[in-house]
């Protein structure tokens, strides 16, 4: 597979993902943000934890969609992230989760 065919392939992927974000992003009422990944989710339950004088946080979702091509599945029941970094949450407003008109 050349570095072109590789590079069509990956744009694809987003393009579908994208695609998927669009039409499932309305039965959604969170957008979370961490380091690594974006979620959407319809209960999400931030704590700050501290472990030997580090924190972290723990971020608990329920009923969520992944942001990642590479995941076979993107819906999952349950999902909790413990990270070091910074996290964002927000709360989808009605017109935040419109999808664009095509």
């Amino acid at each position: 597979m050349s570095a072109e065919d590789l590079e069509k392939y990956e744009t694809e992927m987003e393009l579908q993902l994208y695609r998927e974000y669009r039409d499932v992003v309305n039965i959604f009422k969170y957008v979370v943000e961490t380091d690594r990944r974006f979620y959407l989710c319809n209960q999400v339950d931030v704590k700050a934890r501290s472990e030997a004088g580090d924190v972290f946080f723990e971020v608990t979702m329920t009923d969520a969609w992944v942001w990642d091509m590479y995941r076979p599945a993107r819906f999952a029941k349950n999902v909790k992230v413990l990270t070091f970094k910074d996290v964002n949450v927000e709360e989808l407003s009605e017109s935040d989760i419109e999808p664009p008109k095509a």
